[in-house]
């Protein structure tokens, strides 16, 4: 902590105070304290956790008036940190963060320092914009500097990545396994893509997709849903590139005919990540996508998910039946899975047995007995579930629902007594229905079995602390049009109606603009998007509907059935979220059916 003059320090203690992150009795009390050990307030405020590094630093840039930054999950691109030397970022505890209004941004741990800015401003060659940051979050942004070198010197790689590729494969050499591993290894390609995951997984990617091309190696980086390319490798990076993958998925390394899948597990940033491996030839070679599962990111409760207000009301009326199905739709990444996972965590309790069927099995609970799946040993999920309804189960979750087979003998497993969680592959909530006839599974079954249905899609966050902008008459208009009959008609009802919906101060339906956010753009993140959560719809099965399942019914009369029944779209779910400030309508109409 630097040294402060008693004003500003008075000032950032009577902050404190008022900001309720330390009660006048307990200041005193420190204070005596660190005058008897001769140390500073801050630092024993500090060093006994009455307070967190960011929070005493951004009590000192709101009093000090300069512009405060939280570094502490910032991930910053390697070329920004290219700007400013690592020598000099440490010294100066100063790391760039990107360019604003044609200056580059810099967070400095001592911002108010004139001698350092004009320092480093001639050291970079152009002007400042200095944002103040904590020595935490700015030691978080240093540590990057090593990722970003293993990025760059990737980049920079392609005489070594030819040289490598001109020698004898792997598979050539005929040396011992232990002496294959060395090579593999030590080699440049190996060393790319240790520096590719770990870039994947400091950007909080889901997926990395290597593609390849006529003429070379396209990387992208799927990041809060969205795909963006990361870099271009030469082409001759790619044999060796894939047979690193292939030799960590034990996957045969002298197949390219025929697709293959596989996983294997990775540190990177600390933290433990399971990779799943997809392997699919094409035209111009092997494309490879591997889907990043970090168990450390993710919450479990349903609220954190998005679900709210009837939705969420209508899955906990569900997960009290003693049996039945609850079943999940949605394109592959839309949280499918995940939400399973919060409903079990729901009911699991040490007198339920709960026994799942996954492939693979993406995140391991202490209490639930999980099975992955292994097709080449015979164990699919129908065989699986066969087996697991004689272990006398409460809850069976069959990760996914593919084939005739297994869909009969969930029927079967809700039929006598089981609760069963399962996914497919549809569009919508209402169109779950007609698949199971299409995989032929009676009409009567389903009718007296499926309870609970949900359809789901994800969209991004916005960063709290945008701008606020007043609707144009085009937004205004789709707004009424999608859910104008959901919204409060006057003042008495708005508090009714918010309780109904989950959402607390709903504008009036009548408005002629309403007030939506923006994300805040942030150094590190210019869209103000940041992380995920659900847009659902969810409706019970009900009389209505099963009549409609028996008549064999399409997906479009059980969806009109189930919004005349209450259902709230996933896009209407989406543009309450929108006005309650959660996430923008841009994001809503990119993943939710104008009809829906």
């Amino acid at each position: 902590m630097n040294v402060l003059s008693t004003t500003t320090q008075q000032n950032v203690e009577e902050q404190l105070v008022t900001d309720g992150l330390i009660s006048d009795g307990q200041l005193n009390l420190i204070k005596s304290q660190a005058k008897k050990q001769n140390q500073s307030v801050f630092s024993l405020l500090l060093k006994e956790g009455h307070i967190t590094d960011e929070q005493l630093t951004k009590t000192l840039a709101n009093v000090s008036n300069i512009p405060y930054v939280n570094l502490s999950n910032a991930h910053i691109n390697p070329r920004v940190l290219e700007l400013l030397p690592q020598d000099i970022a440490g010294r100066y505890m100063a790391v760039p963060l990107g360019e604003m209004q044609h200056r580059l941004v810099v967070a400095m741990l001592d911002a108010d320092n004139v001698q350092a800015v004009d320092f480093l401003s001639n050291k970079i060659g152009r002007p400042l914009k200095v944002y103040v940051a904590s020595e935490s979050g700015i030691r978080h942004v240093l540590g990057q500097y090593d990722s970003a070198k293993r990025i760059s010197s990737m980049l920079s790689l392609p005489q070594e990545i030819e040289a490598e590729a001109s020698e004898p494969s792997v598979t050539e050499v005929g040396t011992p396994s232990q002496t294959v591993q060395t090579i593999v290894q030590d080699s440049p390609i190996s060393k790319a893509l240790s520096a590719m995951m770990d870039y994947a997984v400091k950007n909080r990617a889901s997926d990395i997709h290597i593609e390849p091309l006529e003429g070379e190696l396209k990387i992208r980086c799927r990041v809060d849903g969205v795909l963006r390319e990361v870099m271009k490798l030469p082409k001759s990076a790619e044999p060796p590139l894939i047979s690193r993958i292939k030799i960590l998925a034990n996957l045969k390394i002298d197949e390219h005919r025929i697709p293959q899948d596989g996983q294997f597990s990775i540190s990177a940033s600390g933290r433990p990540i399971d990779v799943r491996v997809a392997i699919s030839p094409t035209v111009w070679g092997e494309q490879v996508v591997l889907r990043l599962l970090d168990k450390t990111g993710t919450s479990m409760r349903l609220e954190d998910m998005g679900y709210i207000g009837r939705a969420l009301r209508l899955i906990r009326q569900g997960l009290k039946q003693p049996h039945g199905m609850i079943l999940t739709s949605g394109p592959t990444g839309s949280g499918k899975s995940t939400s399973m996972y919060a409903m079990i965590q729901e009911i699991k309790t040490d007198s339920v047995n709960i026994v799942t069927l996954e492939d693979p099995v993406e995140y391991k609970i202490e209490g639930v007995n999980q099975i992955q799946m292994n097709p080449d040993v015979g164990l699919t999920f129908a065989t699986g579930l066969r087996s697991v309804l004689r272990q006398d189960p409460d809850v069976v979750m069959v990760g996914e629902i593919r084939d005739k087979e297994t869909a009969n003998l969930a029927v079967q497993a809700a039929l006598t007594g089981h609760l069963v969680f399962s996914t497919l592959h549809t569009n919508s909530a209402a169109g779950i229905l007609p698949r199971l006839l299409d995989m032929g599974v009676e009409p009567f079954l389903i009718a007296s079995t499926v309870h609970t249905v949900i359809g789901q899609r994800l969209v991004r966050r916005v960063v709290p602390g945008g701008e606020t902008y007043k609707s144009s008459p085009a937004e205004t208009k789709a707004i009424k049009t999608a859910i104008g009959h959901l919204l409060p008609k006057t003042s008495a009802e708005v508090s009714s109606v918010g309780q109904d919906l989950g959402y607390s101060n709903l504008p009036l339906a009548s408005q002629n603009a309403y007030t939506l956010v923006k994300g805040k753009p942030l150094p590190e993140n210019k869209s103000g998007l940041s992380g995920r959560m659900g847009l659902y719809e969810v409706f019970q099965v009900t009389d209505q509907i099963q009549d409609l399942i028996l008549k064999r019914a399409t997906s479009t009369m059980i969806q009109q059935m189930a919004i005349t029944q209450g259902m709230i779209t996933m896009r209407q779910d989406g543009y309450l979220k929108a006005l309650a400030g959660l996430t923008t309508l841009l994001e809503v109409n990119r993943v939710a059916s104008i009809d829906a």
